[in-house]
């Protein structure tokens, strides 16, 4: 069985690997071999873990790059149905509203991201019971963009999962879906037993006696039921399940966010969970997430028109001003340098959903036709006149105010007012999981090799394996 697992991911891998051949000098194609080479890194990593936070973080890492891996290849076939629409001739009846526009891109942030835990009133407040763990993470998923939180302990002590580090996704459109995932793996004694070194086991047999220490052996080093921690693998990921022992992370909760949920505050979404309450993985959720999700369109940061224009106010007095479309505003300027420097404009015109803008024609041929902004102020409509220096001119400024009119459409409330986005920090690998509290985590049988400070428990330093998972983990995350 185990043969027939293997050489169904190898045709899997090879599968996808000609496909992405098939796009040669795209990005998606070297990202799609990056991550293959990251999960084949990390299944051979996997099977020669001895601690559990090592193959905790390498499952982890796993499951990431099954999920980026199915991704890209969502995106490829985009990428292919996109060559085949080039190459038929579109009627004109088929084109898209708008004369075919689309709609900016943008920013997607989340912050703050807490999920609140709903424990029995013996188990938080009489801490009666079995002292139930897990590890936990979150997957976050917009389009081919697909991020992972870090990894929590989580027992009855803790009434929230708490994840500080934003998450910021940089290509989302105004119809995206972001999928919050929730994965969690139970740590329970018999699975740190079965990652327990040969040293160990061999103390164990020596002191309980010949035949019983026999079976004690057997069951540790064997390949049983009692073995590593399995991976049955029952992540929603189409890739098999890696054939190699190791922590088996399972989906506990997700939900899907939209342009709609979108707000400069801290919001709670509901979360749909996991019914599996026996699985060693399940925790008592309340039902919901709690999070600040915001959204930077491209059209609120970046300049979308610029250029020189003869400016009409209130007073019917004219000045040529370096103007500058951005965001909800026409800023103008008397130099180009005052806008670079970012200056104090000398006029702001609004152009926001309420603005109207139209091409005025008047005067004979040779006249050169005027644009009129319109805005309300004040219960009283105010116009400003737009003259640009060619008629082409005028056509490209008209173009501008027409795509910015259709992107704020789009983004709707997002474009009334400029969100705050987060930038993340620099991933780090994480830090070792805390002592478990147990007799059994807080022995230590090190020997002579090294000062008990340099021993964690039963789970012994394997430096060899250690030095190879952080360096594969390192270069994981500093490719993000």
């Amino acid at each position: 069985m185990q043969d027939k697992l293997r050489i169904l991911e190898d045709l899997n891998m090879l599968y996808i690997r000609q496909i992405a051949l098939s796009l040669q000098g795209t990005d998606i194609q070297k990202k799609i071999d990056h991550e293959i080479r990251m999960r084949e890194g990390a299944c051979k990593l996997l099977a020669a873990c001895t601690q559990r936070q090592q193959a905790l973080e390498v499952a982890k890492s796993l499951l990431v790059c099954n999920g980026r891996i199915l991704a890209y290849m969502a995106e490829l076939q985009r990428m292919k149905e996109a060559q085949v629409m080039q190459r038929v001739a579109r009627r004109p009846s088929e084109a898209g509203p708008a004369g075919g526009r689309l709609p900016c891109r943008g920013r997607v942030c989340v912050s703050d991201l807490r999920i609140p835990l709903m424990w029995k009133d013996t188990e938080y407040f009489k801490h009666k019971g079995d002292l139930h763990r897990c590890a936990v993470f979150c997957l976050l998923q917009l389009g081919a963009e697909i991020y992972d939180t870090e990894m929590v302990l989580v027992d009855r002590t803790l009434t929230d999962i708490c994840f500080e580090s934003p998450v910021l996704f940089s290509e989302a459109g105004p119809d995206f879906e972001l999928k919050v995932e929730l994965y969690s793996a139970g740590l329970e004694e018999d699975s740190a037993l079965g990652s327990t070194p040969k040293k160990l086991a061999s103390r164990l047999s020596s002191s309980l006696g010949r035949s019983s220490g026999r079976r004690a052996r057997a069951a540790l080093e064997g390949g049983g039921p009692g073995s590593p921690i399995s991976n049955g693998g029952s992540s929603p990921w189409l890739l098999p399940a890696p054939s190699v022992p190791g922590p088996k992370f399972q989906l506990l909760a997700c939900t899907t966010l939209h342009l709609a949920h979108v707000q400069d505050t801290f919001r709670t979404h509901d979360l749909v969970v996991a019914d599996n309450e026996d699985g060693s993985f399940w925790l008592p959720l309340y039902g919901s997430v709690c999070c600040r999700l915001a959204a930077q369109p491209n059209c609120m940061v970046h300049q979308g028109m610029c250029g020189f224009l003869k400016v009409q106010g209130e007073q019917q007095s004219w000045a040529r001003l370096f103007c500058l479309l951005r965001g909800p505003h026409l800023l103008c300027y008397w130099h180009p340098k005052e806008a670079e420097a970012q200056a104090e404009p000398a006029l702001t015109i609004a152009v926001n959903k309420e603005t109207r803008i139209r091409a005025v024609e008047k005067g004979p041929k040779d006249r050169l036709p005027s644009m009129s902004v319109t805005n309300r102020c004040g219960g009283q409509e105010v116009t400003h006149t737009l003259l640009a220096e060619t008629r082409a001119e005028t056509q490209r400024w008209m173009e501008a105010f027409g795509q910015h009119f259709f992107d704020m459409s789009q983004w709707r409330h997002c474009c009334d007012q400029l969100m705050r986005v987060e930038r993340p920090s620099p991933r780090r690998p994480a830090a070792l999981l805390a002592k478990q509290g147990s007799l059994y985590h807080e022995m230590a049988l090190c020997g002579s090799v090294g000062p008990p400070s340099n021993c964690e428990g039963l789970l012994l330093q394997d430096n060899a394996v250690s030095a190879e998972i952080r360096a594969l983990l390192s270069s994981y995350y500093s490719d993000r």
